[in-house]
């Protein structure tokens, strides 16, 4: 996968876990680019303001989902417990699925 690819779904993985803590306009904007595929110049457009007022918005709506995950890890919590939950279901050994599951109740 591509770096730009792996970003693109990264902040969409991130939108999920931290649009209740954007403002409405900063959801917007991510909805527009990220989900709807709509050009910096048609963003510009709706929302009557300059394509680098968009491009502003939108870095600084990234940077703050960056930082969402930086101080509370809610992505990185959720890609642990999948790892975890994944692993215990390739496992039939008893033993090894009991530490998974303490490994699991350690990442919250």
């Amino acid at each position: 996968m591509s770096k730009i690819l792996e970003q693109f779904v990264e902040i969409n993985q991130l939108y999920r876990f931290y649009y209740p803590l954007l403002t409405e306009k900063q959801r917007n904007f991510i909805e527009y680019y990220y989900h709807q595929n709509y050009t910096l110049s048609e963003i510009a457009e709706l929302e009557r303001i300059s394509r680098n007022a968009v491009h502003d918005q939108l870095k600084r709506t990234v940077n703050k989902l960056y930082d969402f995950e930086h101080k509370i890890n809610l992505l990185e919590k959720h890609k642990a417990r999948t790892k975890i939950i994944e692993a215990l279901k390739d496992r039939s050994d008893k033993l090894k699925v009991n530490e998974l599951l303490e490994a699991l109740e350690k990442v919250e």
